[in-house]
């Protein structure tokens, strides 16, 4: 009995393979993918607490898309700095909004564009662990774009999104309990 629960905890703490369907922009289909994933899910670039001289208010979110990076003003000239992935090419933008809702576990609904693009999605997703959205969405303005979690934790630092801003579910877990509803984010290309 030992041996087997000690085997059993080993294995719960080592990488996963899982295969997961994800979307080919080369040839605009969904493709099955094997991936390997630490067993917490975790970024391949950690949060950080970073030394940041800014003119933004304590509490902005400054996106970089080109540094793949995403930074919460704090007080006292620092910040956090999380990994993110964003855009992929044809999908990045820039400009300056509010945090207008935050969500736990939200649903998701595709845009019009993503539908006709990719016609097999579904309309509407139920949040839950393999929801795009991940755990947190923080909603940007009127856009269509959030910053929210993932259930590919291997993306970030990528650029594969449609234009939304992806942390992992740990981090942007994290960044939603420091945010509020109504702060400044500021995406930069």
């Amino acid at each position: 009995m030992a041996v087997c629960l000690s085997v059993l905890v080993a294995l719960s703490m080592t990488a996963q393979s899982r295969a997961v369907t994800v979307y080919n922009t080369d040839t605009n289909t969904w493709e099955e993918k094997v991936v390997t994933t630490p067993r917490r899910g975790g970024s391949p670039i950690k949060k950080e607490l970073v030394d940041y001289v800014t003119n933004y208010k304590v509490g902005t979110i400054v996106v970089e898309t080109g540094e793949r990076r995403l930074y919460l003003v704090l007080e006292d000239g620092k910040a956090l700095r999380y990994g993110i992935g964003v855009g992929r090419d044809g999908f990045t933008w820039s400009g300056t909004h509010r945090i207008t809702r935050k969500a736990e576990w939200p649903g998701w609904t595709p845009p019009a564009a993503m539908r006709k693009r990719v016609p097999d999605l579904p309309a509407y997703m139920p949040g839950g662990p393999e929801n795009p959205l991940g755990a947190r969405a923080l909603y940007i303005g009127s856009t269509l774009y959030r910053v929210h979690g993932t259930s590919e934790p291997w993306s970030i630092g990528q650029a594969v999104s449609s234009g939304c801003i992806r942390l992992t579910n740990d981090d942007v877990a994290d960044l939603y309990e420091r945010v509020k509803v109504g702060a400044t984010i500021v995406v930069n290309h």
